[in-house]
Order: structure tokens, then sequence, then C-alpha cells
């Protein structure tokens, strides 16, 4: 076995300690997943058909939400020759998608259900390496797609994330968890686990979503054989730079995670309850694909008190010390992979902070010095953080067209804000109710009333 820069006790720490983005180089160089090119996978699959998200490449200053894509379901065999831009590309699912208007996505794939009568495929991903031990592609999901395939710029609810580049190259744009404010957060489309941006990061109308320019963009291009880390609740936006991409990623759920669960039984109990009450406005596409189905109230409430009784009966067991690092645990997973409500009891292993051990084989992911933060000045007109995600019509202030540019010298005319105004729909509703900063403040309260203290 090649020597490896960390020991998997040592990759372990760095994650638990690292507070912004790493790429670790050469800890899965004797990973046999590097070889799940897409020409293996496709001998592999065989005649099995994935589904593919099909989104049209635009200039648009609004985020493509996968509620706006097309959907096929093809072989990894019909998909290579169009990827390819063969001339037997001209036949098959992809036919009525010309390669120079449409990129195609087969994502959160979930090895556990794409090989499951090939379970020792799932030894090719060796997680063990980093600290955790027995994980593997079972814990993992598949990702393969085109140049200018992308996810929407979303936060995970729940745990970190480790990514294993295995073909071609992505970019990937992150933001810290305070920049949640300027991302205008949003929970429509709606999926458990998954809290979108309403803006285009890579293409941001400032007219709309003025705090964005305030935003600190960290962006890295992941190449073939790294692994990237992503901590806990941080923003990203990846998009797929070369013809053909692979990758495996892996959601690792962690302790602070417990009280998340609360939040977003209680999140879905109140955008479903919203969304499914008939209403002139409730025409629109809400429920994210990957979800299926909206559940019922009933549902809902049952998933929220499991959720604040799992806290519960956590605190009886174990004492909560609010300096104690988080765990990372294992547990059920959603139709991505990603934990789910109700997963099971947490891992035991504790690892004191380090100094994170930068150098040839750990490169941080540092804020993109061509996008430098930009200090927003208070005005007394706008609305509070906590309601900074309101929509235009919420009679929300919002910057004028002619108001200062990012940018602009600190000697040049402040222009007072122009107040817009119009009828609140229910999505503008939910836009206050269901901001992570009211929802954490709910399940605050909530947790209160039932004797639960957070340990995060």
């Amino acid at each position: 076995m090649a020597m490896k820069p960390f020991s998997p006790g040592e990759a372990r720490e760095i994650i638990e300690s690292a507070q912004q983005p790493v790429v670790f180089l050469g800890m899965a160089s004797d990973w046999p997943a590097l070889q799940w090119g897409t020409e293996q996978l496709s001998q592999t699959l065989g005649e099995r058909t994935v589904r593919f998200r099909i989104g049209k490449r635009q200039e648009e200053k609004t985020p493509l939400f996968e509620t706006q894509c097309s959907y096929i379901e093809a072989t990894l065999g019909e998909f290579l020759p169009w990827a390819r831009c063969q001339s037997s590309s001209s036949i098959g699912p992809f036919f009525d998608y010309p390669l120079s208007e449409y990129w195609a996505y087969a994502d959160y794939k979930y090895i556990a259900m794409l090989f499951e009568d090939k379970a020792s495929m799932f030894e090719d991903v060796v997680w063990s390496d980093f600290g955790y031990p027995g994980r593997n592609g079972q814990q993992s999901t598949l990702w393969v797609g085109t140049a200018g395939a992308n996810t929407p710029c979303h936060l995970d609810s729940y745990g970190c994330n480790l990514v294993l580049q295995v073909q071609g190259r992505k970019r990937w744009h992150l933001f810290p968890p305070e920049d949640t404010d300027s991302l205008y957060p949003t929970r429509i489309p709606y999926e458990e686990s998954s809290v979108f941006s309403r803006v285009n990061v890579v293409q941001p109308d400032h007219t709309l979503f003025p705090a964005f320019s305030g935003a600190q963009a960290h962006i890295v291009t992941l190449e073939p054989g790294q692994v990237l880390f992503v901590p806990r609740h941080w923003w990203h936006y990846v998009e797929s730079l070369d013809p053909i991409t692979v990758s495996i990623n892996s959601w690792i759920e962690m302790e602070a995670d417990d009280e998340s669960r609360v939040g977003e039984a209680l999140a879905r109990t109140i955008v479903c309850a919203l969304k499914t009450t008939p209403s002139s406005d409730n025409a629109d596409n809400w429920l994210n694909p990957t979800e299926d189905r909206a559940t019922s109230h009933d549902e809902n409430l049952q998933y929220l008190n499991l959720a604040v009784q799992a806290c519960v009966e956590k605190q009886r067991r174990v004492p909560c010390k609010p300096t104690e690092p988080c765990r990372t645990r294992l547990g059920k997973r959603d139709s991505k992979g990603k934990p789910k409500c109700g997963a099971g009891p947490a891992g035991d292993s504790q690892h004191p902070p380090r100094t994170i051990p930068f150098g040839p084989h750990l490169i941080p992911v540092l804020q993109d010095p061509g996008q430098p933060k930009q200090p927003s000045k208070p005005n007394p007109n706008a609305c509070s953080s906590a309601h900074s995600a309101c929509g235009p019509s919420l009679n929300c202030h919002q910057e004028s067209t002619d108001a200062p540019k990012r940018g602009a010298g600190a000697g040049e005319a402040e222009r007072t804000p122009t107040p817009r105004h119009g009828p609140i729909s229910t999505n503008d509703l939910l836009e206050c109710l269901v901001h992570p900063e009211v929802i954490a403040l709910v399940t605050k309260l909530m947790m209160d009333r039932h004797g639960v203290h957070g340990c995060t």
C-alpha cells in the first residue's frame, strides 16, 4: 500500500478541526475508484439505465433549479456518444437535446443502489483512509456529467462533505455560513436537507440581490485524484468544466445535526402545509424532483415529534458538554444519499482541535482574490437579518437601479433605497417563515419546551 501523507487519524483530526474547505492531495492515489471512468462504468452497468437531468445552457441571471430541468432515462452507453458529439448520438434518448444547447447530469446516484448486485465495488472507495472505519462506496453517491452540468448554489443542512474527483475537472464556488443572508436562502424548491440560494452566483443580479456583493467566494478547481472537504453549512455551487466528469462523494453526519433534524422537520411541516393548501398562487412546481411526494401534515408532525424525542432521549443518555467536539455518525439516507431524519446513534470517537498542517498535500481553499468582500453599510430602512430573504413583494427596502455600484468610492453620494410594494404571495411568506435564522429560533424554543438544551 502506498504511503499516505496523513494517517487516518491525522486526516480525521484535520476534518474535525478545519474551519474552511481544504483539498487533500495524495490520499486517494491508490483507490480502485480512480479507475471508475465513464468507459469502465458503462461496461459495468451495461444496459442498466440511470436518470439524467438535462439543463439548457443559458446566460440568465437566475439559477436553473432542478424543477426547471428535463429528465430522461438512458444507459451510459447511450450517453457517451452524445457527450462526445459522435455520429451515433443522432439517435437515442438524447436526440432532442443538442450538446451545443444542453448539458446532462446523472447526479446523486446512490452507489449502494446503483451497484446493488456488485457489492464488491463498494470497497473501491476507501473513506477509511480519512479516519472513518468501514465507510466506503456503500455510503457514497456517484456523479457523471458533461461540461456545463451544475448544481444550484445551496447548503446541506446535515453533516460535512468529502468529494473525490475521478475524471475531468469541476469548479467549486464555496461561501461560509456567515454569508447566508447575502445568498438569499429559499426553501422553494423544497427538498429535505438542502437550502437553496436565489442568486445565480456565477452571474448575479446585484439589483435584485445587492447584499451578494459582500459574499466571500472561495473558488477551487478540483482535479482527478484530489479530495475536497466541505465543512458543515458551507454554501456551494458546482460546475463541470471538461467534456465528461465523474466524481464520488460522501456526506459525513455529525453530532451537531441532531438539532438540525428538528429544524428540517419543522421546515417540512411549514412548507408542505402552505404549499399544499389550494391557492391561486400555489400552481408552481415547488417540490424538488428528488422528493417522492408532498407528505401529509400528520406525517410531518410525526417526523417532528420523532426528531424532538430523539434529542430528548439522547440528552438522557449523554449529558451535554458544550465544549465537546462534534462526532461523526452514520444513519439513514435520503434519495440523494444525504443523512436523513431518524438516523442511528452517534459514534464515540473524539479528537481534540489541532493546528492544520497546510502544505503540498493539504491546500486551503482561500477567498477568491478577484472578489474581495465588500463590507455592507448599515441602512436604518433595511430589513433585519432574519427577514433579509424576503422577496421584492414583501415591502422590503431594496437598492434602486441607480444606487452606488459595488466598489464605489466612499465619497460618492449615498442614495436612499426605494421601497417596493405589492401583494404578499405564499412563497414570499415562506421566504421569511422558513428562513434559516427563523427556523433556528423556533427550533430552540421548541427544544426548550421539552427541556432539551443544544450541545452545538
